[in-house]
Order: structure tokens, then sequence, then C-alpha cells
């Protein structure tokens, strides 16, 4: 959540939940670090299908089966849906466009469209790190290769002038149909 912090996402939008529901403060006590940073105001929502309700963006890095469709129904108009579980993201992006055919989304599995698994990143970072000689993978490490890996997302391939790159087959192209062409 620092990452997208950085980036600019605004910390008042973010809502987390874990394995018990939403993180709220006084939800208990010596809550870890990591977590009460995050903790909202009680609000009295307890659950995610209380607080998905108009949201913009699930990110989602769980298990299986955690984002229903009634839930999906519930987010804001183009909702942008990341289930990146594996092996089985939370929902199953069929069962997602079932319901809202105007939502992005985007898994960690390569069987689907618009996958978005963070190996893709590991060998670059790994082979930035090494050629300074660092010692650690810093925030700012991190900040450049999201960067850079954004900048990737709508280079132009020398194939064929389409987005998108490493990939054969149908040019490739970015919005909520970009299933539809791979």
């Amino acid at each position: 959540m620092n990452l997208l912090v950085a980036l600019g996402m605004q910390k008042h939008n973010i809502v987390v939940c874990d394995s018990k529901g939403v993180i709220y403060k006084g939800r208990e006590p010596n809550m870890a670090e990591t977590k009460a940073a995050y903790a909202v105001d009680d609000s009295g929502k307890r659950t995610l299908d209380e607080v998905i309700d108009g949201a913009d963006i699930f990110l989602g890095c769980s298990g299986p089966k955690v984002l229903t469709q009634e839930m999906v129904k519930k987010m804001a108009r183009a909702p942008m849906i990341l289930a990146l579980a594996n092996p089985e993201p939370e929902i199953l992006p069929p069962l997602a466009k079932e319901v809202r055919p105007d939502a992005i989304i985007c898994t960690g599995r390569s069987d689907y469209p618009n996958q978005v698994n963070n190996v893709l990143c590991f060998p670059f970072i790994f082979r930035g790190a090494l050629d300074v000689g660092a010692t650690a993978i810093n925030e700012e490490m991190k900040l450049a290769a999201v960067r850079a890996i954004a900048e990737l997302a709508h280079a132009e391939t020398e194939r064929s002038g389409g987005l998108g790159l490493w990939r054969s087959g149908p040019e490739l192209w970015a919005g909520i149909h970009y299933s539809e062409t791979v």
C-alpha cells in the first residue's frame, strides 16, 4: 500500500481487509504496525461486502473466491479488479465480466488475459540492483520499476506498431476490451 500512496493514491481512499475483515482503529490491541498504518476510522462496516459498495478498485492478494459476483455488481462504474491470488484468483475473470462487462480485470495467472504477475518484474529489478551494486531493494527502486513497467504498457512494438511487448499474436491495446483481442 505504501507504494500506491507514494504513486499518488490518497491514503484516505484505501480500506484494507484481512482474514478478520476491515482493518479499523481500535479493532485489536497491539495491531501489527503495517496494518495499523492503514486502519480506518470505525464506520461500523466490518466486511469486504460492506466496504466494496462504490469502490473503484479491488486489489486482492489473498485467496480464491473472496470476491463474489454480488460484490462486483456493487462497485463503481468501470471498476478495476486486480484479482492477484495464485493459483486461483479472488474471482475468475469470466464471472466478473458476466456481471460487469465494463470492468478492467487482471489476474496473476498467465492463462487469462491481462496478466499482472509480480514475477514479470523480478529479473529486471534484480538486474538493476546488481548493475549498481545495491545491497537492498529500496522504495526508490520499486518506484522506478513501477514507472518503467507503466511506460512499457503503452510502448509501440517494432513488430506491428501496436501496443504491448514480448508477445506474439494479435495487436494489443489498453482498455476494458483488451481481453477480447487475445
